[in-house]
């Protein structure tokens, strides 16, 4: 009997215990998360610490304008990388289905026009398909968890991501070398002149309806709205190339927090600017322009699309003799 007494005197004992333990950790537990809330309003307030850390943020604990240019590029510049994208392409099938094509007046003549020699293709080529590549992905990268992530499994989703990070980081380096020879070598057909005014006026003659039906106004070897997209290209594929150097090297440029912030910020902005031209260029190359895609595949140009869409040109190596035809 004292035997059985005695353990329930224990058990009792350990009921006891453990209440009170559970009654103090559910206390500490409190203590500690309103002491959290208050470290933490703190902190976001600007309160400053001691540390040993020798960073130029060590007495920053949280840094407010990271999380500041995150939401940035998560609340503004995600979005509209899509609408770079996907609304660039939706205006232009509404656009051609409400205006049709440029068609070739009189159609195609037969005879292929010297325009880009090989080299000049390959450079072309060397740019845009990384550049086409890095949008995708970039695109993935920034915004994927809104038109994909849900769609897919955490795995499926893990391995897309990763996939591609690497494939936009080994882009990134044909990308740069492409964009880096083609407006070295193609700045001077590049250069505005007078004329380009007329060609912007009129639309470049691409309206099928209304008082800009039947425009063709003059255009040198490139006209308005390819030098538009060449000094766009130039200008803002720079900046890609120098923000995409600082986030793909870091330990070599060793930039600070907040210059890596802007970088990013840069690199996205120009991404939207460059994949919104971009689309538009692809359409006019290939969908808009009859006979246009032709000039980038082979190097040569049907004789009726050099005289209707590059007149000035046409006439110019028509008359120093440089004139040159496909056999």
């Amino acid at each position: 009997m004292n035997k059985w007494l005695k353990h329930i005197g224990v058990a009792i004992a350990l009921f006891f215990s453990v209440s009170v333990f559970a009654n103090a950790t559910d206390k500490v537990g409190d203590t500690i998360e309103v002491n959290n809330g208050q470290i933490w309003a703190q902190l976001k307030a600007g309160e400053e610490g001691r540390t040993t850390s020798t960073s130029e943020f060590h007495t920053q604990a949280i840094n407010t304008y990271d999380l500041r240019v995150l939401e940035l590029r998560s609340d503004i510049l995600a979005p509209a990388l899509m609408a770079a994208l996907f609304g660039m392409i939706i205006i232009f099938v509404l656009f051609i289905k409400v205006n049709g094509i440029s068609k070739l007046h009189g159609g195609y003549s037969g005879k292929l026009v010297y325009r880009w020699s090989k080299f000049d293709v390959s450079i072309h080529w060397l740019g845009a398909i990384p550049c086409l590549l890095l949008i995708l992905t970039g695109l993935m990268l920034i915004a994927g968890r809104y038109f994909v992530q849900p769609y897919i499994g955490e795995g499926l989703w893990a391995s897309l991501v990763n996939a591609s990070k690497q494939i936009h980081d080994i882009m990134a380096i044909p990308f740069m070398l492409g964009w880096a020879l083609m407006v070295t070598l193609w700045a001077k057909n590049q250069m505005p002149k007078m004329y380009d005014l007329k060609w912007m006026m009129v639309v470049g003659g691409y309206i099928n309806f209304g008082p800009f039906k039947g425009k063709h106004p003059d255009a040198g070897f490139a006209n308005a709205g390819e030098k538009l997209w060449f000094w766009a290209f130039a200008a803002f594929g720079l900046v890609i190339s120098a923000s995409g150097m600082l986030l793909l090297f870091p330990n070599l440029f060793e930039p600070s927090r907040t210059l890596s912030l802007i970088a990013l910020v840069l690199h996205s902005v120009s991404a939207i600017i460059i994949t919104a031209f971009s689309i538009v260029h692809i359409f006019m190359a290939t969908v808009m322009s009859e006979g246009g895609m032709e000039c980038m595949v082979s190097g040569y140009c049907d004789e009726t699309w050099a005289s209707q869409h590059h007149n000035l040109w046409f006439d110019e190596i028509k008359a120093n003799g440089t004139l040159k035809y496909k056999e």
